[in-house]
């Protein structure tokens, strides 16, 4: 290591030359590093062209495109249901969901790499000290006297020193290495939205269709009672000698059948509570909801042109977050072809007299720069281009392909509120009909112009058209929550940039509740 004369306080003409050229040497790299600096290499991102429709293929006539006054931040779009049960549970969710708090620590993770990454366009500074001691052996003894027993030396060494080191961007690794990650933090805070709007609208559609079953169930226990006086009513006719002991046997059929149903039916409602409680962060154990059963119909969701949606749907801006930073890594992949420069400098003091370190003839320094270039590698940066180059084209790819799945789940839920909305209607009037006719034969049989089939027949067709018509209204609130989660809920890609990183990212609520889109 070179350093200055331990026994000389003051440098040699030549000496001071020599370290004048060394700085001048310095401040020559250092400029010529500078200039170079931001001098990147490889392709420029550009956002990757998708198909986009004009219109919405299943919107139903006379549905309302948001203007551009309604662009706000929709926070809340759950409460466009106006159900305090529904507004509780995604509170709870959006505090304790375990999914969510994955994907936020994953965002922690990412924030913290663009820091890890940021680091380097920075020089690094280390400190070091030591301190030694050694002896030799004895020397050779002398026949003369004075020097028999003589004893070995002991040595000491004592060093200080500071060491700094640094790699100018020159070919732009650095930058499109921040930028890859920032593209990645960017990315996560997406699938951290798109984790939360899923398991919002998950929590939503599930409570929708228990509230459905809790209809089906008021049904099926109004139907039993039904069925329990039509029984009644047979026993007493058969007691009388009116109707034959086989309509008593078929009515008791019936009733029972009903009974099985209704009980089949808390199967899969204590299925739906079960996974209320998953999601809301409870154990199923301890969690339970109350029988309400369901009584709203879909409020009116307008929504933005279809080229909004690359900015409201968070799984999009994350798929197109990936292949920006996919992009960074064809230029990282192509800085390793050119040469790289180190600038580096060390000082310090270093002393056999502990008392002498910190004087100026301990004093030590050297300056340099190194500049390193790979000649043959074997093809290995060639193929990490490659490599680069088709992770890209995958990542198009599959942001391409989540673009189009992205319209494909608006016109599908488009499509199934406008059908279900027809279907309602034609239903409410079958189940009308259904009740008039078992009313008529219900007053047939009494008068015994009828046989008891004609009465059965008539109520299965009763109850299985109420039943389909409770299923229906259920059908419509999760179609209603899937276009909201489609259309992406209350999120706008300007988010990825305001998440942080917490289970629940504030989000700014108007006082006014709108429809999601709109």
């Amino acid at each position: 290591m070179p350093y200055c004369p331990a026994a000389s306080a003051s440098f040699s003409p030549r000496t001071v030359n020599r370290t004048a050229r060394q700085l001048r040497a310095i401040a020559v790299a250092a400029a010529v590093a500078m200039a170079v600096a931001g001098c990147a290499v490889g392709p420029d991102y550009q956002r990757p062209a998708t198909p986009m429709p004009a219109s919405y293929k299943e919107a139903p006539q006379g549905w309302k495109v948001a203007q551009p006054s309604d662009q706000f931040d929709r926070g809340e779009w759950w409460t466009i249901y106006n159900d305090a049960s529904l507004n509780d549970l995604e509170a709870r969710l959006n505090q304790s969901n375990q999914s969510i708090a994955q994907f936020a620590a994953a965002y922690r993770q990412a924030r913290a790499l663009v820091g890890e990454a940021r680091a380097s366009y920075f020089p690094t500074i280390g400190a070091s000290a030591s301190a030694s001691r050694a002896g030799t052996g004895a020397g050779n003894r002398s026949t003369n006297s004075s020097s028999f027993g003589q004893q070995g030396s002991i040595n000491n060494q004592f060093s200080l020193a500071l060491d700094a080191t640094w790699e100018p961007d020159l070919w732009g690794s650095i930058g499109r290495t921040v930028n890859a990650q920032k593209a990645g933090q960017q990315g996560a805070a997406a699938d951290l939205a798109n984790a939360r709007l899923s398991a919002q609208a998950t929590l939503a559609q599930t409570y929708f269709q228990l509230r459905s079953l809790d209809a089906q169930q008021k049904l099926l226990d109004d139907t039993v009672g039904a069925y329990q006086q039509s029984l009644k009513l047979t026993q007493n006719q058969y007691a009388q000698g009116i109707v034959a002991r086989s309509d008593v046997i078929q009515a008791q059929t019936q009733l029972q059948s009903a009974q099985a149903a209704a009980i089949d039916n808390g199967v899969a409602r204590a299925q739906y509570e079960h996974a209320i409680a998953v999601l809301v962060g409870e154990p199923a154990s301890t969690f339970s909801l109350p029988a309400m059963p369901l009584d709203a119909t879909p409020p009116t969701v307008p929504a933005e042109m279809p080229s909004a949606i690359l900015e409201r749907r968070p799984d999009i801006a994350s798929a197109e977050r990936k292949a920006a930073a996919a992009n960074e890594q064809i230029g990282i992949a192509i800085a390793a072809y050119f040469p790289s420069l180190t600038l580096s400098a060390q000082g310090g003091f270093e002393s056999s007299v502990l008392s002498q370190l910190l004087r100026a003839p301990s004093r030590f320094w050297t300056l340099g720069p190194d500049i390193a270039a790979t000649i043959f590698d074997g093809g290995l940066r060639a193929a990490r281009t490659d490599a680069a180059r088709a992770a890209y084209d995958q990542n198009v790819a599959t942001y391409r392909q989540t673009v189009l799945t992205a319209f494909q789940d608006v016109e599908d839920n488009l499509a199934s509120l406008r059908i279900l909305e027809k279907e309602i209607v034609v239903q409410q009037q079958a189940v009308e009909s259904a009740q008039q006719a078992l009313a008529i034969i219900n007053n047939q049989y009494k008068a015994g112009t009828v046989a008891f089939i004609n009465v059965l027949t008539a109520q299965t067709t009763a109850f299985t058209a109420q039943q389909k018509l409770a299923s229906i209204a259920g059908q419509r609130m999760v179609s209603s929550v899937g276009l909201v989660k489609a259309l992406g809920g209350g999120w706008d890609a300007g988010q990825m940039d305001r998440e942080t990183g917490g289970v629940e990212a504030p989000v700014a609520v108007s006082a006014e509740k709108r429809a999601p889109g709109g």
